[in-house]
């Protein structure tokens, strides 16, 4: 986040740098709000750029064994461009070395899955797969109780991945 910040700084300094040299070059002709446009319009290219860049640069940057299951777009009325183009700003990532199946029932699977999101923590999450019933269910969470089982589309992309590895 510091980082991409010091980019959208020097992008506006940039950009109020060729606004004067083309100002210069004209014979000072332009006028003198155009500098401060050039600056903001680099800015906000800069940062709506790293926005749409994220999700590429975070998946391509995961280690081997972990795939990409899901992601989610977002749109926000303050940012009027993505209702055109939404942008995804989360995903989860599934780790298809880690795969467990139970030794009682070869059916259940256990995974490790990793949510990711813009400007937040990547957060680490075990779920149970049910290849049989298409269900998926959380673990008891440490207290020794057994865990929910909840009903899934057919086509939920978890079940469908971890399914299809095993």
């Amino acid at each position: 986040m510091f980082l991409e910040l010091i980019g959208v700084i020097v992008a506006g300094i940039a950009g109020a740098g060729v606004m004067l040299i083309v100002s210069r070059l004209t014979g000072g002709r332009l006028p003198k709000w155009l500098v401060p446009l050039a600056a903001g319009a680099a800015m906000l290219g800069t940062a709506i750029s790293s926005e749409y860049s994220w999700f590429s640069r975070t998946s391509e940057a995961m280690p081997d064994g972990l795939e990409v299951v899901q992601s989610v777009e977002s749109t926000a009325f303050y940012r009027p461009w993505t209702y055109l183009a939404p942008y995804t700003d989360r995903f989860i990532a599934l780790d298809t070395e880690g795969l467990r199946s139970n030794a009682n029932d070869p059916d259940l699977h256990m995974a490790d899955l990793y949510l990711f999101r813009r400007w937040g923590t990547v957060q680490s999450v075990q779920v149970m797969v049910n290849c049989l019933t298409g269900q998926r269910a959380d673990p008891a969470g440490g207290d020794g109780g057994a865990p929910v089982w909840r009903d899934v589309p057919p086509d939920d992309p978890l079940v469908r991945a971890v399914c299809d590895r095993v």
